[in-house]
């Protein structure tokens, strides 16, 4: 035999409650009169009730509650007023989560419980609010609501929920009557949610009835720092311009303030304010961290050169003990893993950076070029009569150079990358370095040949000490150098003069600047002085690591050897 399970699903109501929700009041009527039972549930534990409330028929609830109080249910007017579905939703829950206002006025008449929670802990109010219902808001509070219990797993209260959809309407009549500060499970206040989410008229309601705009979650993060980590440009100007604190530390792990936040997610627009307002100590302090750091982090280069033009420090504090970063520069670095530098870098090494012995690893101990290029297209080398710690040059405004201790750990660096001395040489030599700065033991032993004979190109070999001289021809006994044939005789007078010229000059000027081309000789010897007709040497064995293995093994296996 086949069994009718129709009844069981949501659709099948009893004729009175299908009545209800169509709003067919007469039918209902009919019906109720002719002794249809008001208790009747479907599987949601809907009843008559129910179906006219959600449906907003005014009329339907009058007629359900009119016969439910002349006894057409048997539990009396009040308690089927009061009747819960299974997921614990009352008749007035489900009109004022509807908007239907003048069923929740009827309701409330005949004595619904204003305050029913549901299974989920909501209610009637929190339903209107959530809904955006204003009118029902205004009745429901003017009849008693509970305004200040929490409603979610969260802890929200119904203000919290009013900023989070942007009622501001709402929120105009809950702030009057509940608790501003109240917070949930996060000590999240409703006016962090609103600086949150950028709620900005919500935002301006609460701090204009006096909530606190410096109040601060769990996690110590502020109003101000959450309005900037999220981009909420108009909130953030709202909340400094009411006395919002940028310099209040809002992390526990590390000093982090508003300023940290914007740079890290390239808010631009917030960064430019904050900048203003902010201490510049945390560009400064040891115990701080530059928001450059963050900023480079994030790959947020736009922030990067805001902070840099802005006067923030290319050399920010060493933080090594609270992040493991001992420089913003060495931080970008260690991020360029795609490209040989990353933007970040250039702007650094733009705006002066200082040039540590990691640095000069990342830019010799590679067969790529591009790093090493961008440091020379922005510092220049001192010439060896100018060697102190900070020199000036008048032909190359816009570019400083590098001071005593740069210029010894870029040699230290050269020295102990020998092997690819044919990438890094020819750079150097032709951005103004002195060559007898690498006339050391080391270079000579170690140097291939073509390496080793660019080099010698720009010396007079024949005035080399005998130490030297005897490793030359240690090596070219062993048959591990072949020397120029020139090398073997005295070198030619064009040569002597042309070093003699790049002394004289100086050897950046020499090279980088027209200033052959000012002298009273035939245009063709400019090449010639310029050392152009040097063939450049090639790399013969390119490196097979990656760059970041190379300078493990550097920093690992590294003498430092004395030079200048």
């Amino acid at each position: 035999m086949m069994m009718d399970f129709t009844e069981c699903h949501g659709d099948t109501v009893s004729g009175v409650a299908s009545a209800a929700r169509s709003g067919c009041r007469r039918r209902l009527r009919r019906l109720i009169r002719g002794g249809h039972s008001l208790d009747c549930r479907d599987n949601r534990g809907w009843v008559a009730l129910h179906e006219a409330a959600a449906a907003g028929s005014a009329g339907c609830v009058q007629e359900v509650l009119s016969a439910a109080g002349a006894g057409g249910s048997p539990r009396g007017c009040r308690a089927y007023v009061n009747s819960l579905t299974h997921e614990g939703e009352s008749a007035c829950y489900l009109a004022a989560q509807r908007g239907h206002l003048a069923v929740v006025r009827l309701l409330l008449k005949a004595h619904s419980n204003i305050n029913q929670p549901t299974n989920d802990s909501s209610c009637p109010l929190y339903a209107a609010v959530d809904g955006g219902h204003q009118e029902v808001v205004e009745l429901l509070v003017g009849e008693g609501a509970e305004v200040n219990r929490t409603h979610t797993p969260s802890c929200w209260t119904c203000l919290h929920q009013a900023v989070f959809k942007g009622h501001s309407d709402i929120v105009r009549i809950l702030v009057n009557v509940c608790h501003l500060e109240a917070l949930d499970d996060h000590n999240i206040s409703p006016l962090f949610v609103a600086a949150q989410y950028g709620k900005q008229e919500c935002l301006e309601i609460l701090i204009n009835a006096g909530a606190n705009v410096n109040i601060q979650a769990a996690d110590l993060a502020t109003p101000l720092l959450i309005a900037s980590q999220e981009g909420h440009q108009a909130c953030v100007d709202l909340l400094l311009d009411h006395g919002a604190d940028p310099n209040k530390d809002c992390s526990n792990d590390w000093p982090q303030f508003p300023i940290h936040a914007a740079a890290e997610f390239g808010h631009i627009g917030v960064l430019r304010r904050l900048i203003a307002v902010t201490d510049r100590v945390c560009d400064r302090d040891d115990n701080m961290v530059s928001p450059l750091y963050v900023a480079i982090h994030s790959h947020q280069s736009k922030c990067v050169e805001l902070l840099l033009r802005e006067g923030y420090s290319p050399n920010a504090q060493d933080c090594t003990r609270s992040l493991g970063l001992s420089s913003p520069l060495s931080f970008a670095l260690c991020h360029s893993s795609i490209q040989p530098y990353s933007e970040s870098v250039r702007l650094l090494v733009a705006a002066g950076v200082r040039l540590a012995e990691e640095t000069w690893v990342h830019a010799l101990a590679t067969d790529k070029t591009d790093l090493l290029e961008l440091i020379l297209e922005h510092r220049l080398i001192p010439r060896p009569d100018t060697l102190t710690s900070h020199c000036s040059v008048s032909h190359h405004p816009g570019k400083t150079v590098l001071t005593l201790q740069e210029l010894r750990e870029l040699i230290c660096v050269a020295l102990s990358q020998v092997r690819l001395a044919a990438c890094w040489l020819p750079l150097l030599l032709k951005a103004g370095l002195e060559p007898s700065l690498l006339l050391q033991p080391h270079m000579l032993e170690h140097a291939d040949t073509d390496a080793l004979n660019y080099l010698l190109q720009f010396v007079n070999w024949s005035t080399l000490s005998a130490p030297l001289k005897q490793i030359l021809f240690q090596r070219k006994v062993e048959k591990t150098w072949e020397p120029f044939p020139d090398f073997d005789s005295i070198p030619r007078l064009s040569n002597i003069c042309r070093l003699k010229l790049r002394a004289v000059l100086g050897p950046d000027r020499l090279m980088r600047t027209s200033a052959v081309q000012q002298l009273p000789v035939p245009s063709l010897l400019h090449s010639f002085l310029q050392f152009r007709d040097v063939p450049e040497a090639s790399l013969s064995h390119p490196p097979a690591s990656p760059l970041l293995a190379q300078i493990r093994v550097f920093f690992d296996t590294h003498q430092h050897r004395h030079v200048l």
